[in-house]
């Protein structure tokens, strides 16, 4: 089997980036034969941004994927911008897209809207490029949020549609979202996703957050009316919290309910963070050991690109025969003259 996703390389890594996404690069390592991880400096380019800082933004997350136990030597890590074979493919799976479905994409719409200068035309063709990162390596599966679900979807489509009409070449992969941490909410605003950009300061809790931070955070959640600590519609904050802890401890959100069931809210909020506050601190005191270099971190991207082209180079290829896009390899012009040839011998 083979895993393939993608992280942006703009902004600080959060709380719900480390859960829904890392978490589950990290354990793919012994699931998948190769797990592939990429960097996505091109969808990073869709919307306004500094190229120096795209550039140091890509060393951080590269520290915080091996910090949090990506192992280059047990999974392939890789720059976007270094392996040509993802732009290609997405201009050849631009023919079997309809402009419609993308559109229709809920992250186009939103993210449009909030552009002050330019809607690029980068930005509606991104689910396209995300198809090709994960259609050039043949990948079975796709660690992703829930909020990538309608994104995955589209790839499907894309990979069903080219084979039915080149024949088939793509794997259709299948989405793997996360049962517990799919959605993790803002802090302040828990109806809301914790994120970066369109996040609360006190709401987003941060992966390389100190200790101290973390826990101060949690301690000003907000919570909800009532004092019990279950999961309910009207109780979204408390909700969350028990989310959180149930995904940092790795168990169902049934057995948070009981241990704490009869806890005050500030007690459950104070445990919650001191939790999350021990589960980061490996990672970030990793990462500041990690982050110091930035040769070794360029050494690591650029022997997972050599390895990534490797794999993807020869799916291009088949795609590009089976388009009719450039010359026939040889053996394969060898194979279409016999065919030329044939009615002239009948």
């Amino acid at each position: 089997m083979v895993i393939f996703s993608g992280i942006q390389p703009t902004g600080r890594k959060h709380l719900g980036n480390h859960i829904g996404a890392i978490v589950q690069y990290v354990e793919g390592q012994d699931r998948a034969d190769p797990s592939i991880y990429c960097i996505v400096d091109l969808h990073a380019v869709t919307v306004e941004y500094e190229p120096a800082v795209l550039r140091e933004r890509v060393y951080d997350t590269t520290a915080i994927l091996m910090a949090a136990g990506l192992d280059p030597e047990r999974c392939i890590l890789f720059r976007q911008g270094d392996v040509q074979e993802h732009t290609e493919l997405c201009w050849l799976l631009s023919s079997v897209t309809a402009i419609g479905e993308l559109n229709r994409m809920h992250q186009f719409r939103d993210k449009s809207v909030t552009q002050r200068q330019l809607v690029s035309a980068g930005l509606l063709f991104y689910p396209v490029l995300q198809a090709a990162d994960v259609l050039a390596y043949r990948a079975h599966e796709v660690p992703v949020g829930e909020d990538q679900r309608e994104h995955l979807e589209l790839m499907r489509d894309v990979a069903r549609r080219f084979n039915e009409r080149f024949g088939e070449t793509f794997v259709v992969p299948e989405a793997r979202i996360p049962e517990i941490g799919a959605r993790v909410g803002d802090l302040q605003d828990p109806a809301r996703k914790m994120s970066t950009t369109g996040g609360t300061p006190q709401g987003t809790v941060y992966v390389l957050d100190e200790p101290d931070t973390i826990r101060k955070k949690f301690r000003r959640a907000v919570t909800d009316s009532g004092t019990e600590i279950v999961r309910a519609p009207d109780k979204p904050g408390i909700g969350n919290l028990i989310e959180i802890l149930a995904s940092v401890r790795r168990v169902d959100p049934a057995a948070i309910e009981r241990e704490f069931g009869g806890s005050r809210y500030g007690d459950f909020k104070t445990a919650v963070g001191d939790e999350v506050a021990a589960w980061l601190a490996p990672v970030r005191e990793r990462y500041a050991e990690l982050r110091a270099d930035d040769d070794v971190l360029e050494e690591v991207l650029a022997a997972g690109a050599e390895k990534a082209r490797a794999i993807a180079g020869p799916v291009l290829a088949d795609v590009r025969e089976a388009m009719g896009v450039g010359p026939l390899p040889r053996a394969s012009h060898a194979r279409h003259r016999l065919r030329l040839d044939r009615p002239s011998l009948r």
